[in-house]
């Protein structure tokens, strides 16, 4: 039986909320800041089930996140995410570069997700990576800057992964999406 990242915390919720979309978003809204941070999700590196999800490498197909730490932080860059939840649109000798999700406001998140409509929804990430409603979030990530495994985040669990609060800026992520909005409508 394949063990999911998040079956733990969904679990956790009362049988009545389980059985509610609402009362399920509603629960985990309420109770996922507190549970799901990066060293939650990578301290379960010591399962099997866990460690079958964990890579060297990010994979592309599926969700990755991992932790990063930027090579000139407060030189070049006025912040980025510590704990990058990307889509790996392209690989090279130095690193990769990803669709990092964290840089969109949720309800673009979910309008990209919904504008799959069933259908292979990498495929619809890799072609909205070349959109400029998206090349805000297009990021590069180099392979000696990456401080830990990637963790995959497989497709049966994106619905819930989008919306946790993973994300590590080093500014507000209020800051974050009101520059991603500006750079869209420009």
């Amino acid at each position: 039986m394949t063990s999911y990242i998040f079956t733990d915390l969904l679990n956790r919720a009362p049988a009545e909320v389980r059985q509610s979309a609402a009362d399920a978003r509603d629960w985990l809204t309420h109770n996922m800041e507190r549970t799901v941070t990066p060293a939650n999700l990578l301290a379960g590196e010591g399962s099997r089930t866990f460690h079958k999800r964990l890579t060297a490498r990010p994979n592309s197909g599926v969700l990755n996140m991992f932790l990063y730490s930027a090579k000139t932080p407060s030189t070049k860059l006025p912040y980025y995410d510590k704990f990058p939840l990307i889509f790996v649109t392209n690989m090279d000798r130095e690193g990769f570069t990803g669709m990092n999700l964290h840089y969109l406001p949720p309800l673009l998140r979910a309008k990209l997700f919904d504008s799959a409509n069933g259908q292979n929804q990498g495929a619809i990430i890799a072609r909205a990576s070349r959109l400029k409603y998206y090349k805000p979030c297009i990021k590069k990530y180099l392979n000696n800057r990456v401080r830990s495994r990637f963790v995959q985040v497989f497709p049966e669990e994106w619905n819930l992964a989008l919306f946790l609060p993973t994300e590590r800026f080093t500014t507000n992520k209020g800051r974050v999406f009101g520059d991603t909005i500006e750079k869209i409508e420009r």
